[in-house]
């Protein structure tokens, strides 16, 4: 897993973002970690279905296409629920409500730079 900044359209730093990128990291995701806090999401990649199996906390869910556009969000996904996205390439997961307080729509793009979090 390695830590980047998650970015708005206008290129502003919206949250710390943590990326999975290998099986095992995507596999395990948030199960076994405390709930995200504001201002830090998960970047599942590549990925077109999440589960909230296993966890004691509610989720967003932000599904991006190829070119990072937000295809889909399922807002505060309870837990032992699951949720699949076709068009999807990528997930990102925050802390339920987080999407919303972000101003995250579907059809913006977001982004993301590696480097030290916010």
């Amino acid at each position: 897993m390695r830590d980047a900044q998650l970015l708005d359209a206008r290129g502003r730093v919206i949250a710390r973002l943590m990326i999975c990128t290998s099986l095992w990291e995507r596999i395990r995701g948030l199960l076994g970690r405390p709930e995200l806090g504001p201002g830090e999401a998960l970047l599942l990649d590549p990925c077109k279905a999440v589960h909230t199996i296993g966890m004691r906390y509610p989720i967003d869910i932000v599904f991006l296409d190829a070119d990072n556009r937000v295809v889909r969000i399922k807002p505060a996904m309870k837990p032992l629920r699951n949720t699949e996205c076709r068009q999807a390439r990528r997930v990102i997961e925050f802390k339920a409500g987080e999407a919303a307080r972000l101003g995250i729509d579907v059809g913006c793009t977001l982004d993301w730079m590696d480097g030290s979090p916010v």
